[in-house]
Order: structure tokens, then sequence, then C-alpha cells
């Protein structure tokens, strides 16, 4: 019987999004819809659910009937509230699983097999044995309208509730390991983003940035000049969602600081005069492929598209941020990491604040924002910081991996520790993640690979000679 689902309430394009997904799988399930849900899914709903989930692996009346029942399971996760959303997934993941019996007998079958014809069937029967039912359930909401999308977006749900729910992980991991399979960056596609680009996408881009927030329109325009330029990767079953995307500036020399990247007054510069890419803002926009790493290849493949195009350029460096210096840094100090302030910078502290340097005496300095209003105050401190700063990117590792997140990723891909810049980013957010301070990573076209290998092998942490005088 067909009936009226309970909707979240959501805001934006995200709530477009969801609505044309319902209306789609809504005609599709026709009368196979399921009875409407209490959004928080208790009690006999429950029950409702867990019998609809039964319904779809039981493929009864042929492919068309088991896409129906599909889509108003679909249809009915898409109406639940975030604990309906929890308890769903329990169920799926609890008693939609692999089962310890099946896969027993499924081993002792392959240990007796007598020959190779044996063999094999019984391989066949202990695959089959440890593919959770639950794989198979998503695996037909994959092949639903836009059900790719909603797969990544079920995802990000499960990855919310993981750290409290751990009977979540076997069917994360499973899911996880379709996403890989579906996500491989053959299937993917590189687009350049223009002002003349659907405004739909344009407002996913403002609403996606996630490094340097888009304020406005004209702030995404001044992205989109002609002395910029925006790349992201698409997967065809989901040809309106960005998966990643590039900011891309093209300038004279490294640039240092964000502010004057971005300034909207700063008039737009000739391309073709450009020696330099900088790439100053790249975001992963879907939760649910987290894990899921394409961020190298879209690098790989801008700069090939730019040098194609601008054969003058000749650089190609990241600006980019230090998201985890301050909490470091705080992390030292609270430990007593010796070295933390020399003498010097203790004295010329000192002259300016009139108080004699203690255990917690700069992170007090920095706990106040104003400190970047006190221009004695911003000289006294860029030495010791930009020290710090070079030696957290540089020897400070978990394993024999760089601590710092945006680090690992530029060093993974065969960049090197360029240049540290002091007041690269007086931004809030600047200020209290990492001091104002940003990091040029240099993509050195003919030191990629070797960087890339040395990193890979045991974390070796290539720097330049500016960097070094730092240590």
């Amino acid at each position: 019987m067909s009936t009226t689902l309970v909707v979240r309430q959501e805001t934006g394009f995200f709530a477009r999004t969801l609505a044309s997904l319902r209306d789609v799988w809504d005609d599709l399930a026709g009368t196979e819809s399921v009875e409407a849900l209490k959004p928080d899914l208790e009690g006999r709903d429950l029950t409702v659910v867990r019998k609809q989930m039964a319904a779809c692996l039981e493929r009864k009346g042929g492919e068309v009937s088991a896409r129906k029942r599909a889509a108003a399971l679909g249809q009915a996760y898409l109406s639940l509230s975030r604990d309906g959303r929890r308890r769903f997934l329990l169920v799926l993941a609890k008693e939609f699983g692999a089962r310890p019996e099946d896969i027993d007998k499924a081993l002792e079958g392959w240990k007796e097999a007598g020959d190779d014809a044996a063999r094999h069937k019984a391989e066949e029967a202990l695959r089959n044995a440890l593919t959770p039912a639950s794989t198979i359930l998503l695996m037909q909401f994959n092949a639903l309208p836009q059900g790719v999308k909603f797969l990544v977006d079920m995802r990000a749900d499960i990855l919310s509730f993981l750290s409290k729910e751990p009977d979540l992980q076997p069917l994360d991991s499973s899911l996880q390991a379709l996403l890989v399979s579906w996500f491989d960056i053959g299937f993917l596609e590189m687009q350049a983003i223009s002002w003349n680009s659907p405004a739909s996408l344009l407002e996913k881009l403002i609403e996606y940035e996630a490094v340097h927030e888009i304020r406005s329109w004209e702030d995404l325009r001044n992205r989109l000049e002609s002395d910029r330029r925006l790349y992201a990767f698409f997967h065809p079953r989901m040809p309106e969602e960005p998966l990643i995307f590039v900011e891309v500036a093209l300038v004279n020399g490294l640039s240092g600081n964000v502010q004057k990247l971005l300034d909207e007054s700063a008039p737009t510069g000739d391309p073709e005069k450009a020696d330099t890419a900088i790439f100053y803002s790249i975001s992963n926009t879907q939760k649910g492929l987290r894990g899921i790493s394409f961020g190298n290849f879209l690098i790989k493949r801008v700069v090939d598209d730019l040098r194609r195009d601008l054969p003058n350029l000749k650089t190609f460096s990241t600006l980019s941020p230090i998201p985890g210096f301050r909490k470091w840094l705080e992390k030292a100090v609270a430990e007593g990491l010796p070295n933390i302030l020399t003498a010097e910078d203790r004295r010329r502290l000192k002259d300016v604040t009139g108080e004699t340097a203690t255990k917690g005496y700069l992170m007090k300095i920095l706990a106040d924002p104003s400190w970047t209003q006190d221009d004695a105050l911003v000289a006294a401190l860029e030495e010791p910081l930009t020290r710090l700063c070079a030696r957290y990117l540089v020897e400070e590792k978990r394993g024999t991996l760089p601590l710092d997140p945006v680090a690992r990723f530029h060093l993974q891909n065969g960049s090197q520790v360029e240049r540290i810049n002091w007041m690269g980013d007086t931004s809030p957010k600047g200020i209290e993640q990492s001091a104002g301070m940003m990091v040029n990573y240099l993509y050195r076209l003919g030191d990629i690979e070797r960087n890339h290998e040395r990193f890979s092998s045991d974390g070796t942490v290539v720097y330049s000679s500016a960097v070094k005088a730092l240590l």
C-alpha cells in the first residue's frame, strides 16, 4: 500500500537533493512502499523494517519487483530521524551479517574437496558464505537511480555512529569495499568549472568549500576569474555531485598570504604571463568517501592540464593551512617539551609584554586573538613560532608519518616543504589553527616520484634549505 512517509527537515540544496531522490524512488516503489514509520524507528516499526529487508533479499517476483522493494526500503530510510537511522543500520549490521555457521560449513566443504572441480565449487560456496546478506542489499540500492549517492550518504551516517556503535564496523567495512571498487580512479572524470557552469553546481561549491569559506557569490566569481582555475572530479553515477575540487591561482612567484590571494579588489592577472600555479584549496565533498583517496590523482591531472594550456607555468605549489599546529604546540607546552622558547625569544617577549616567560606563557599570549593587532608582539613571535612550526612539519610524527594531515597528503603525493609563511592566514580560523601561518608545498616535477618513494618507504620528509635553516 502506498503511503506518505515522514520526512526530515533539511535546508538548502541538500533538501532539494533529498526531495529529488524521494520523488524518483516513490515513482519506482509504487505499490511496494513501506507503511509509514515513526521517525525514531521504535517498537513495531523495527519489525516492519526487518521484514522489508528480508523481502528484498528473497527476490520474489523477479528483478522489477526487487527494485521496487529496495526503493521502498530506501524511501523508508530517508524518512527517519538520526536515531531512527542508527537503529535501521544496527538491524542491517547485526541481523543481516555473515552467518558463522554457514562459514564453518563452507570451510569444511573446502577442506574436504577432493579434486580441482570440487575445490573450485567449494571456494565459490565459501565466498558466498563470507558475503553478508547486508552486502547484497547494499548492491540492490546501488542498482537504483541515484543509488550510489544514497550509499555514499549512508556511509557518512555509519561513520558518524561508529565510535559509539562498534557493531556497525563490519557493515562499514563491507560498504567501504564496495565504494572503493566503484570509485576507482579509472571511472572518474575531471572537469574544469567556470562561472558559466550550472548554478546548482556553483551553489554546491559554496556549500562544500572546506578550507577557505566562500563568503558570497562575488567571492566565488572572483575565484573563477581568468587568472584562476577550478577543477573537480565527478563519478558518472553522480554527475551533479563533485567528489573533490581544487582551486588554483595563476600568479608570479610563490604566494604567502591567502587574504591577498583572494582579495576581490585586486586586479585580475594575465594567465599568459603567470609563471606559478598555486593550489590554495582542496576540498573533499563527500563524507561517505572517507578513506578513499583520489586527491593525488586530481593534482597530477590538474598539473598536466595547466602545462598543456599554459606552457609558461614553471612552478607548481600549494598555499596550505597547518591545521594541527596549535593543538600540537599546546600539548608540547603542557608536557614540558624542551626548547620551546630560547633565551633570546624570552628576552624579546619580555621587552614587549613586560612579563617573564613561564611554562604556559606562550599559550597565554596566543589564547587572546588580539595579539595579532600588536605589531611589536607579532614581530617578537615570528621567529619562535616559525621555528616551532618547521619542527612540527618536519620532525613531529605518529609512527613514520607527519602529525599534520595536510602535510601527510601533500608529502605522500611527492611534494616538499618549501616555505613557511608568517601571518599567511589572518582569518580567525587561521589564527586559531596555526597562529596565522601557512606553508608552501612545492611540487618540483622532476622530483615528485623520488620524493613519493622516499616518503612511502620510510616517512622521509623532503624540505628546502630555507626550512632547514629554521630547525
